[in-house]
């Protein structure tokens, strides 16, 4: 009988270390209050597990430490900026690449020039991000996943696919000239990490074909994406991971992608498109706020190491331990009788804290309450995903609640080892012990814009 690992483990060793503060209960409430109940105005210093989030918080390899070594600073058409181009062209199959400091920048560049009052951006789901940039313009954005996605508990292979019939409806009420553009977004960040299907975006590429409409692939997380249409879709169970998410991308107009995910990088975005004269707007947007066409707001080194990381992420080793380790925590969070979005995604285990903190009205945001309970309880820093980051009040001051009311706990790439894991999944004991003792929050102060990361609270 073959050998095999019985033990879930990391296929990679350790070759420098961090060290790790470890706080008392009564420092963490009391920085907790004077950071406004905020996680995200926590100094990392004080945090000792950060689960906040995926992007741009993984650990590079060997092999991009060395590539940065040989970056190539040079302001124009840099060897760097060939290599990367290089990469790019050959995984999306697009002829015109920019690089930009970030995905959100890739956003407000594109989003910004096909934006515009009276616009209609569709998607499975807006990013927080993405929302932003595009209601900025003046235009509308509106997410569209099947209905029963939208029940956390529903298992389904592809909770992330954009519903087609919604689609159709929307193109025949505002008119296919009034639709700027249709995004899918994979994996599904918002709803729970969850994957999009192949059969579902060539379904949508043809539904853009017969209306003219741009459609663009947010694929900031492309190789777990694959990993799920492999193990889940028939039909590509022979194929590996890069020539599934290569078919993917070819179905796009235009690819946007935050390279501090699946680009393996702390920094790093991309604009990709197959259209020269929309690329050409783009490159003079690029031009004024980020940097010349051939490094876009990153060093040469940075665009060494993206490189690399482009094509580590699809190692099969790598993204088995990436999607297991995060089903590991999800599932014993479950077996523990934490409520969380099922089946779990890839980049992270979504909990829903309205079903856990039933007692807590949404307008006292318990998604809110159960992230900073966390950093109490154990130092562990996450995320809300509910109605403080989508929220909004109406004219007489009342929330329209977000769909669901979930806290994320992102998982970085290649940091945190399996002792990690399980001293989170030890916290979540004091979570469920003390739960019906907890309150709910009230906003003391917000900005117009992504409220989260700024906003400040108090307890009720």
């Amino acid at each position: 009988m073959k050998n095999k690992l019985r033990t879930l483990t990391e296929p990679f060793r350790i070759k420098m270390v961090e060290p790790l503060k470890i706080t008392t209960e009564e420092f963490r409430v009391s920085t907790l209050k004077n950071a406004g109940y905020n996680p995200f105005l926590l100094r990392s210093s004080d945090v000792f597990i950060d689960l906040l989030t995926d992007s741009g918080t993984g650990a590079m390899s060997d092999k991009q430490w060395a590539g940065i070594m040989i970056g190539d600073e040079s302001y124009a058409g840099a060897r760097s900026w060939e290599h990367l181009e290089a990469v790019v062209k050959e995984l999306t199959g697009m002829k015109y690449i920019l690089p930009t400091h970030q995905g959100r920048a890739a956003e407000r560049i594109l989003y910004g020039i096909l934006g515009g009052p009276d616009k209609i951006f569709i998607s499975n789901t807006h990013f927080d991000t993405t929302r932003a940039n595009i209601e900025f313009t003046g235009a509308t954005a509106i997410d569209i996943i099947y209905d029963e996605a939208k029940d956390p508990e529903v298992d389904l292979p592809f909770k992330g696919n954009i519903d087609l019939g919604k689609l159709k409806s929307l193109i025949t009420k505002h008119g296919k000239e009034n639709i700027a553009a249709v995004i899918i977004t994979v994996t599904n960040n918002s709803s729970g990490g969850q994957p999009v299907s192949m059969q579902n975006v060539k379904e949508l590429r043809k539904i853009c074909d017969e209306h003219q409409l741009l459609l663009v692939i947010d694929g900031c997380r492309i190789a777990e994406n694959a990993y799920f249409i492999k193990h889940r879709e028939e039909a590509y169970k022979d194929k590996s991971y890069e020539d599934i998410a290569k078919e993917m991308l070819r179905l796009g107009d235009a690819f946007i992608m935050s390279a501090k995910k699946d680009g393996m990088v702390n920094i790093g975005g991309l604009l990709t498109m197959k259209d020269e004269a929309l690329s050409l707007k783009c490159k003079n947007q690029l031009i004024i706020s980020e940097g010349f066409t051939t490094y876009g707001g990153l060093a040469g080194r940075d665009m060494e190491a993206l490189a690399i990381g482009l094509t580590e992420v699809f190692d099969a080793d790598y993204l088995h331990y990436r999607i297991r380790s995060t089903a590991y925590l999800g599932e014993n969070l479950r077996a523990k009788g934490i409520p969380v979005v099922w089946p779990i995604g890839g980049h992270a285990v979504y909990i829903d804290a309205k079903k856990l903190y039933s007692h807590i009205p949404v307008e006292e945001f318990p998604g809110q309450v159960l992230a900073c309970d966390l950093y109490v309880k154990g130092g562990i820093r996450c995320c809300e995903v509910g109605s403080v980051m989508f929220g909004k009040y109406d004219e007489n001051n009342k929330l329209i609640a977000a769909e669901n009311e979930l806290v994320r706990l992102a998982i970085p790439r290649r940091v945190y080892t399996q002792s990690h894991i399980d001293y989170v999944l030890d916290v979540f004991d004091d979570i469920l012990e003390l739960k019906e003792q907890t309150k709910g929050f009230h906003i003391t102060y917000e900005p117009p814009f992504l409220r989260h990361f700024t906003a400040r609270f108090e307890k009720n």
